[in-house]
């Protein structure tokens, strides 16, 4: 059995969190998806007997006959009682009269762009079909989305030589923007005292302010902006301090890296960018820093994350498995309050209160020989027995790696510790080796906000000018921000949609801003490359209702005679390349079409000596005080950011990463936790937070493995209509809890069951998709015992010895069909997919990449809460072993279609609506489908989807009542067009009463045999001395596959000799799930490894006969790890 150790809190509190696991003493590492089903509770068996969700089914939870009156008077409404039925409405097709040049209709095109988020630029591909973004993709010409290295060891130059398209990466984020151009609640007018204006008026007002500006040097004008790094952005911004010189600038932003920038200064001086080379470190220790998943960096650390652990490599273009007696891989320790994505995918977890860390982080630096941290280490935690063997591990493994060693923090930490993380660094030699710093001149946020509001506060704001950031609804709460900004005389909010800021009192205008898909822009990538961003299609609002962009609207308060978008990127980029005329006009072109600039990233000079890293930890000694009560930790959860895209309902939709939550966050906290405020899952708790002027209230859900006294509060949720339709009453609002001295920890909070407001029902789907076994006197321990696994694992040095630990999880009966099966000989393709468990995350970028790619409707949470939820990839989740309180380690495993080659869905199907195409890939044939659900209940892999509504017609919602959804369903065409416009037309939009799943993005498929056929006719047929069928490998990428940060999906031809999958089926560590079903699945997983430092693993050397016979194996030695059936069935 292996053991990573990642344990939680040494002396956990709560008797029921430690109620001991069932079953014998040949039971081994169980795993578990939830606290109900440790627990094996009686609610959770009944769930089990139930092979889908409760209410999946059902039209409604009320009266059937009251629901049959319901209709009956809503078709009547409608007129179509004597039809009984509901046609689609009729439409007239608009001819392509005159074709723009160089542009085949139907065919798409990719352009590169980029977008800034927090200061940061992302290099973005976006597909646009006849002129309208339908998919996002990471640029691999950006920094902040490499191709080059992952899990399957990607050499561009390679991709190159073969002629494959090359997208880069991306995050959940990155992919469901798209979506937000297309929202249907964005502004669209200018408003003007809350009344609709237009440009014209706005122009005017700011020609009749821009005359006092001149007159009095621009005194009583504050603009409060999102941080930026645009060059074009930075150059507006100077040249108007430059016009008025009395005029004040401020940067904004909820969601930022103040206490970084505290930290550097503290132990440097200056304050510096710090950039961690994942990828050369052999030790990594992470101080509450989940660098994986809430980092703004997120997708290039998972990429140099993935490489530093890689078990493959390239040798002349092949990919193959390095040799396993030498096999590497870099180790990370994980030191945390939370439960984050990098916690759950470290080597070595230790659980501590977060504001324990910065004590802790001393205690290590006076191990390695930081001088002056003795003094301040002296506060460090007691842990308990097991925790301590890590930690001396721990700093035996940095004392050995040295330079290979590195030190990060995360944002929740205060500056103290980050300045520790910098004397780490520079006592072990670190710096140039694993991680390099840049000097920067980044205002603090919360320094920016604290200035305007003190101005607001004194009268001193004539005319107050926010940009993009929303401060009434996130600003710290005890700044008063909204009482603050009706003080001003004027104010001007140039933002996305009327929210919170636009609504306040005092709001003089709110400007619509144009989305970054619809403008001219620039960006700077942390390294410093500069990102351009052009328009993929024309603004969606009217340029006279006077919307613009940021840049515009600078240009427009300057009376700048150069007013547009293009124009002012232009005049930037001549002043920056120090070219003009042509030669500019070539070099600006080339730099569109790749989207980056070269030659711009920033020179890493040497990075200084931390001398003052001693300072800071004095200054922490003199500061230090004890509190009591609890600690409550906000966060980013990868994706509402800081609220601006929480009415983007794919990510309202996407499971949380850790809890599996959709459409709300919650007030996360330790099962020990839980029964000190005597709360359960969903129990609303009331919270005093000291500085906040009002109680807050959240539902709680219990998290395995957190610290105890600890909570977790997700920031970007509780917003009202001002965030959307989509996004309305969605969780629970941490902006009112968050000051400005405690805006990531607070401490000495007084929490309380709210027994008055009752429970809170979440839609979460951590135990969709588990059945029991068919006969109930089979108890849960001998499904343990005689299924094979369906995550293998083993440590690095247990695979070092057993390579092949992977091939003996289970023993495998007869590999016989009842038929004969010939309908794949002959085969020119076949498709196949590997997962590399090793190496993803969890991080969910797939989910919503597929959504994007595949037209997958949005359900709502009221679907969800039915087991309805339409992805076509589901994460499964799991705590492996130990207690609800210590759970020893955490797993993730992408689960989707895996295309049986023996398929259990089709033998049940009576109208052969899935079946097998001349490739091998399992298919959906939609207008055969009379939706049976059979398919769905032979799976057993639990992947199909059914549509008990026209979702893409149906708006999603939160609470359906008895019809389950709006009145309007039954009486409107369905959503407005403009929803409509990011559908992707290669794929078919399904209908109600259809089923649907993973189609190995089948589109693209046929769109490569297309393209290649096509090139050999042209390349001379039967001439060419090629075959007609030669795709190369890797043409062909699935969107999971693309938008994977660490690279751990690969897709491709097995038929193509040496081809990534092939080779990597081929691999010691691949295996089928559920093989011994016999369904022959085309997708395989790689076993995981990790490498612990402390491996009480004790591993078994299982075995697999390989031969025909069907004894069992009592007695016999098993693999590694075995689990409990999540997904599959018996």
């Amino acid at each position: 059995m292996h053991d990573s150790c990642n344990h939680g809190p040494a002396e956990p509190t709560n008797a029921a969190a430690e109620a001991p696991q069932t079953g014998g003493p040949a039971r081994r590492s169980v795993y578990w998806r939830s606290i109900e089903q440790l627990s094996d509770s009686p609610e959770f068996r009944a769930y089990m007997h139930n092979e889908f969700q409760p209410g999946a089914s059902e039209a409604s939870d009320d009266d059937r006959r009251t629901f049959i009156k319901v209709m009956g008077a809503s078709f009547a409404l409608a007129g179509l009682a004597a039809t009984g039925c509901r046609r689609l409405p009729v439409t007239k097709f608009a001819e392509y009269a005159s074709r723009p040049a160089n542009r085949v209709p139907g065919i798409p095109v990719t352009f590169a762009t980029s977008c800034e988020l927090g200061g940061v630029g992302f290099g973005l591909l976006a597909t646009s079909y006849d002129g309208r973004p339908i998919k996002l993709d990471g640029n691999p010409m950006h920094p902040s989305a490499p191709l080059a290295g992952g899990a399957a060891a990607i050499d561009p130059a390679e991709f190159a030589k073969r002629g494959v398209p090359q997208v880069g990466p991306s995050n959940a984020m990155t992919q469901a923007r798209v979506l937000e151009l297309y929202d249907t609640d964005r502004s669209r007018i200018a408003l003007q005292g809350g009344k609709e204006s237009t440009a014209g008026a706005l122009d005017a007002w700011i020609d009749v302010r821009r005359a006092e500006w001149k007159k009095n040097g621009g005194a009583g004008l504050v603009v409060l902006a999102d941080p930026t790094s645009s060059p074009t952005q930075l150059d507006m911004q100077a040249r108007l301090l430059k016009a008025f010189p009395k005029a004040t600038w401020a940067s904004w932003c909820a969601v930022n890296d103040d206490a970084s920038l505290a930290g550097t200064a503290a132990a440097f001086g200056s304050s510096r960018r710090v950039h961690p080379k994942f990828d050369q470190a052999d030790v990594i220790l992470s101080l509450d820093c989940d660098f994986l998943h809430e980092d703004l960096h997120s997708v290039a650390n998972a990429r140099a994350w993935a490489a530093g652990r890689s078990l493959v490599k390239r040798e002349n273009g092949a990919l193959v498995s390095k040799d396993p007696a030498a096999a590497s891989m870099s180790r990370v320790y994980q030191v945390e309050g939370l439960l984050t994505l990098t916690g759950m995918n470290a080597d070595q977890r230790i659980a501590m209160r977060p504001s324990q860390v910065a004590a802790f982080a001393a205690a290590v630096a006076d191990r390695v020989g930081v001088e002056s941290a003795r003094q301040m280490a002296a506060f460090a935690p007691k842990l308990g027995e097991h925790d301590q063997e890590v930690v001396d591990a721990l700093v035996t493994d940095l004392k050995k790696a040295g330079r290979k060693a590195l030190v990060v923090a995360g944002p929740r930490q205060p500056a103290v510790t980050h300045a520790l993380a910098a004397a780490i660094n520079g006592k072990l030699g670190a710096y140039g080796m694993t991680v390099d710093t840049s000097a920067t001149d980044a205002q603090m946020c919360s320094v920016g906000i604290q200035k305007v509001v003190t101005a607001l506060n004194a009268g001193t704001v004539d005319t107050l000018v926010v940009m993009g950031a929303n401060p009434v609804f996130d600003a710290p709460v005890d700044l008063g921000f909204a009482a603050a900004m009706a003080k001003a005389k004027n104010v001007v909010h140039l933002a996305y949609r009327v929210d919170e800021t636009s609504r306040a009192a005092g709001c003089t205008w709110h400007v619509p801003v144009t989305h970054f898909l619809e403008s001219w822009g620039d960006t700077r990538a942390a390294d410093g490359t500069i990102g351009l961003a052009q328009p993929l299609i024309a603004a969606l609002l009217d340029p006279a209702d006077g919307g613009r962009s940021a840049i515009e609207l600078c240009a427009a308060m300057i009376g700048d005679e150069v007013r547009t978008g293009m124009d002012l990127v232009r005049r930037t980029h001549m002043a920056v390349s120090g070219k003009s005329g042509a030669d500019f006009e070539s070099a600006f072109r080339s730099n569109l079409d790749t989207g980056v600039c070269p030659d711009t990233a920033k020179s890493r000079e040497a990075t200084p000596e931390p001398a003052l890293a001693a300072k800071a930890m004095a200054a922490w000694i003199d500061a230090r005080t004890e509190s009591d009560g609890l600690e409550l930790a906000f966060f980013v959860d990868g994706k509402m950011f800081d609220g601006r895209f929480a009415n983007i309902g794919w990510l309202q939709e996407l499971p949380d990463v850790i809890t599996k939550i959709t459409w709300d966050n919650a007030l996360l906290m330790s099962g020990a936790t839980a029964a000190k405020l005597g709360v359960k899952n969903g129990d609303m708790v009331s919270l005093n937070v000291i500085g906040a002027p009002a109680a807050g209230n959240a539902a709680a859900w219990i998290v395995p493995g957190m610290a105890d006294d600890t909570l977790g509060l997700a920031v970007g949720y509780g917003r009202g209509e001002a965030a959307g339709g989509i996004a309305a009453d969605s969780g629970f609002a941490a902006s009112a809890l968050r000051t400005l001295n405690a805006p990531w920890l607070a401490v000495g909070v007084k929490a309380s069951a709210n027994t008055a407001q009752g429970a809170y029902a979440f839609a979460h789907t951590q135990d969709h998709g588990t059945a029991d076994a068919a006969i109930e006197s089979v108890p849960l321990d001998s499904i343990q015992e005689r299924l094979p696994t369906l995550i293998r694992e083993a440590s690095l040095e247990h695979y070092k010895e057993n390579p092949d630990f992977a091939k003996h999880a289970s023993h495998v009966a007869h590999r016989l069909s009842m038929w004969e099966e010939s309908n794949l000989d002959g085969a020119q393709y076949r498709w196949a997919m590997t997962i590399d468990l090793a190496s993803c995350t969890g991080c969910s970028a797939c989910v919503v990449a597929c959504q994007a790619e595949n037209n997958i409707p949005i359900v709502g949470k009221d679907q969800v809460a039915r087991g309805r939820e339409m992805h076509w990839i589901r994460i499964d989740r799991y705590f492996k072993g130990g207690t609800a309180a210590k759970p020893e380690a955490y797993r993730v495993q992408p689960v989707t279609c895996v295309h049986c080659e023996n398929a259990p869905c089709e033998q049940v199907c009576p109208v052969a609506a899935t079946v097998h195409d001349m490739d091998g890939l399992n298919n959906m044939v939609y207008n055969r489908c009379i939706g049976t659900r059979y398919c769905s209940n032979n799976c057993p892999y639990k992947v199909r989807r059914f549509n008990f509504f026209d979702y893409q017609r149906r708006d999603p919602v939160r609470e359906g009542g008895i019809l389950m959804t709006k009145p309007e369903y039954y009486l409107k065409d369905g959503p407005a067009d403009m929803a409509k416009m990011q559908f992707n037309p290669e794929v078919t939009v399904r209908m109600r009463g259809v089923m649907e799943k993973c189609s190995f993005c089948t589109q693209r498929i046929q769109q490569a045999k297309i393209s290649s056929k096509n090139k050999w006719v042209r390349a001379g047929g039967i001439d060419s001395g090629s075959a007609a069928n030669s795709i190369a490998d890797g043409t062909v990428q699935t969107a999971c596959q693309q938008a994977c940060p660490t690279g751990a999906i690969v897709f491709g031809d097995l038929n193509v000799a040496g081809s990534d999958v092939l080779q990597l089926q081929r691999s010691k560590r691949s295996y089928d799930l559920l093989g011994e079903l016999n369904t022959k699945p085309r997708l395989k997983y790689l076993a995981r490894v990790d490498n612990p430092s402390i491996d009480h693993s004790g591993h078994d050397h299982g075995h697999d006969h390989g031969h025909d016979h069907g004894h069992d194996h009592a007695g016999h030695a098993v693999a590694p790890a075995v689990i409990v059936p999540q997904g599959g069935k018996v």
